[in-house]
Parts: structure tokens; sequence; C-alpha cells
């Protein structure tokens, strides 16, 4: 992610550390169908909303292109904010929500969005206008719709125009020439640290141009049917359920396919994750408007065999480790336990320096979890580790410093941030190795219970695939 940064000495600076610190705060992130995406040509992004400023941020360092968003104009109000945000080239939009904002500036930002876009730039917008909890998408605002179809009116016009007076025609605009790709964010958590983040680049829209009106406005018919394109396409990319139970019951099915690829040696991806969820929450939806009885009796019996696990002690993934051969496993745990032994001075170093800089942000993610009428999800916690982590570092090269030389004081700063990161990978290390000591302590005390939770497993999702066949 650091070297597809682009543009100036500063742009790429902020950049670099955009996509450190977004690597670090996520376990993994994955991003999907990223190479369909052109690499020319004037495109608009049009992106769900769930988490704050992580949404823009990580779309940005997971581009190779150059992109600019569309934001809210009160993040201008911090002159630091409104610094980075000029930096890479942010423009204001002045929403109807927004206490003291005058809406008419819209014009000028939209004129900015034709420019950039008939130059062939990309541009990223936000078509539910706010950054929320919900569990599917909110209504989409035609901003996107009418900066699309007037920028592409003004590119057929700028090609009549070259016509006239150049007649080399690869620099004449095609009118059809600007795209509108849907991105879907998705997170396992939005605010816990060490959570997965999803990526992913979807469904790509052409736009015709149409003529505009007398108030240089698209007509209104033009802009509504391509909203309701763009919100499909969204919808594609994205996961969408009514309510929080319906989200928990899809998820703890799932779960119970996830849990069998799951454990301490392999992950499966977040897109089959995904593509699974999209998948049970349209039967889902399907079964509880066919068979309403049906769909009680399985949550129910998913209920049962959560509440099973959780008296036991154990998670779903770790029934799934004892399944790999046991001399694989036994050389994998032995080698983690060298491996964490070795590493034992480096992370207890490292988890002494870092722990107030750790939990000073997440007070303060907790305490600022919301911007105006906006969910911020991890930004505050992400943020304020931006500014504290470096702060640690400083303190604990000035401490040094009062003892000992400058050259030492130097070379202490990237030993601490070495620290830091053997203590936090060696903590992940220890998480995943539990999973895998109670499964076989549980094998070996009660191998009654371990198999019938197998079992009970087994049948649920054999039970669940039946339900998705016959839908």
């Amino acid at each position: 992610m650091i070297f597809l940064g682009k543009g100036t000495f500063v742009r790429q600076f902020i950049h670099a550390i955009i996509s450190v610190a977004l690597r670090l705060f996520f376990r993994r992130i994955e991003v999907v169908n990223v190479e369909s995406v052109p690499a020319s040509g004037a495109v608009i992004f049009v992106l769900n909303h769930p988490n704050g400023l992580v949404d823009p941020a990580l779309v940005f360092v997971s581009l190779k292109r150059r992109v600019s968003f569309l934001a809210k104009s009160t993040l201008y109000d911090n002159p630091i904010g409104a610094f980075v945000l000029r930096t890479f080239e942010i423009l204001p939009v002045y929403r109807r929500i927004d206490a003291n904002t005058d809406q008419t500036k819209n014009f000028s930002t939209f004129e900015n969005c034709f420019e950039l876009l008939q130059r062939g730039r990309c541009i990223a917008i936000f078509p539910e206008g706010i950054s929320h909890d919900a569990t599917k998408l909110q209504p989409i605002k035609t901003g996107a719709a009418r900066i699309a179809l007037g920028a592409t009116e003004g590119m057929r016009a700028e090609g009549r125009g070259m016509n006239k007076t150049n007649s080399d025609s690869s620099l004449i605009p095609h009118p059809s020439s600007l795209k509108i790709m849907a991105v879907g964010l998705y997170y396992t958590s939005k605010t816990a640290f060490r959570s997965e983040a999803l990526i992913r680049y979807g469904e790509m829209l052409d736009v015709e141009p149409v003529a505009l009106d007398e108030n240089n406005e698209p007509p209104r018919e033009a802009v509504l049917a391509l909203t309701k394109r763009i919100e499909d396409a969204l919808r594609g990319a994205t996961l969408n359920l009514e309510t929080e139970s319906e989200l928990d019951q899809v998820l703890k099915a799932e779960a119970l396919f996830s849990s069998v690829y799951e454990n301490l040696i392999f992950k499966q991806t977040l897109e089959k994750t995904f593509q699974r969820l999209q998948d049970l929450a349209a039967r889902y939806k399907l079964l509880e408007k066919n068979d309403p009885q049906k769909m009680r009796e399985l949550n129910e019996k998913i209920s049962g065999y959560e509440n099973n696990l959780k008296q036991s002690g154990i998670t779903g993934e770790s029934l799934s480790v004892l399944q790999h051969p046991a001399r694989y496993v036994f050389r994998y745990l032995i080698l983690r336990i060298v491996l964490l032994t070795l590493l034992a001075p480096l992370a207890i170093v490292g988890a002494i320096i870092h722990s107030p800089a750790y939990f000073f942000s997440n007070l303060i993610g907790r305490i600022f979890n919301t911007h105006d009428t906006d969910i911020a999800g991890s930004s505050s916690t992400i943020v304020a580790a931006i500014l504290l982590m470096p702060l640690t570092w400083l303190i604990a090269a000035s401490v040094i410093l009062y003892f000992f030389d400058w050259q030492i004081a130097l070379l202490s700063i990237p030993i601490t941030i070495l620290c830091g990161y053997v203590a936090l990978r060696s903590s992940e290390t220890l998480v995943d190795m539990r999973i895998w000591i109670k499964s076989a302590w549980l094998l070996l005390r009660q191998r009654g219970l371990f198999l019938r939770l197998l079992v009970q497993r087994k049948n649920l999702q054999r039970e669940i695939e039946q339900v998705i066949e016959y839908l």
C-alpha cells in the first residue's frame, strides 16, 4: 500500500503513514477485483459508508490511481485536518444536516468535480451522505448521478470544441468514457483492534450523456434512473439486512461453515466469507417469507449449538483444529513456542512501552465515537494512535538520551518500533495457540462432548444446506 502513493512528497509521506496505521489496526485487509479498475480515464467510485474516515482511507491506499474524495465540509473546520484534506485534493460537500453550512457552495464543488473528470481523473463519493451503524444501505442521494451526467455532457461539449481545432482524435473525450464503479466495504468489526476489512471493487456502470436543461442541470428522470442503477450496484457490493437481529442470525449461520476452515493453521478469505453471508441473507429472507415457522426452528437449533459451545468453553474454530494431522499441528505448535520464547524479551519490552498509547488510543476512540451526525467507527482510535505512537517513541528516546548519548537514543527509535511489533504479533500468536491447547484439553478430558459438538455442527450445516438448495 505504501508504494501506491502518488503526487508530492508530503502527499506520499502522509499516504505511507495512513497505510502503516491501517495495516497495524487491521489484522487483515483484503482487496478484491481492484485489477478491474481502469488504468486511465474518468471514474467515479461510489462507496457505502459504515466506518467514518477509515472508509476513504482504505480505498485511498488500495488504488493505483490518484483519487479525490468528496467529504463533508465540517472536516475543514480543523486547521490540521484542512491541510491534510487540501493535500489530497478532497472536495467539501455542504450538507443540509450540518449546521451553519451554505449549500450554494456545492455548485463550486460540482464544478471542480466536472473539471477533474474531464481531465480523466477519479473522484470518490459516499452517496448515502452519512456514516452510519445501520445494517443496510441508507437512501442514496442524487449527487453522484448529477455529477456524472453533468460531467459527461461537459465531455461531449469539449469533444465537439476540440473537433474544430484539433486533428488528433486521441485527445477528444469520448461521450461515454465516464465510468461509475461501486465499491463495497465490509468489516468483521468496525472498532475492534486487529479486526479485518474487505474492500470489494464491484460492478462498473457506463454513463450515457444527456442534454442539460436551461439551468445547466440534467433532467430529473435521468438523474433518478442513474441513481437507481448506482443503488443496485452498491447493493450487489455490500451486505444488506433489515435489522440487527437478522444480521446476528446470518452471522451465526455463516460461522457454522467458516469454523470448518478457520483455525490455527488456515484462514479462509474474507471474500468467501462475505459471499456466503450475502447468499445466506438472501435465502434467509426467502425462508422468513415462505416458512417463518421453519425459520424460527432453525434459529433455535443454531442458538442451542452456540450455548453448548459457550458452556464447554471453546469456540467453533477450535473444533476444527484437531482435524489436521497430529504430527503437522504438533510441529506447528512446537515451532511457535520456540519462537515466542526467543522473542519474549523484545515482546515484553514492547508491551510495556506501548501500553499507555494503546490504552489512551482506545479510550479516545470510545469517547469520540461520533463526529457531528456521523458515526466515527474506528477513525478516532486510529488518528489517536497515529499521534500517540510516535510520541511514545520520542519519549522513550528522550529517556535514553538522558542516560546515554544521542547515537544510542537515535538507535533506540527503530528498536522500540520493532519491540512494539513483536509484542503485537506475539500476543496474537498466543491467542491462536490457546485455541489449539483448549481443544486438545477438551478432546483428552471430554472426548464424548467434543464428538457430540462436531456431530451437532455437521447436522446443522446439512440442514442449512438443505434449506438453501430447497429455496
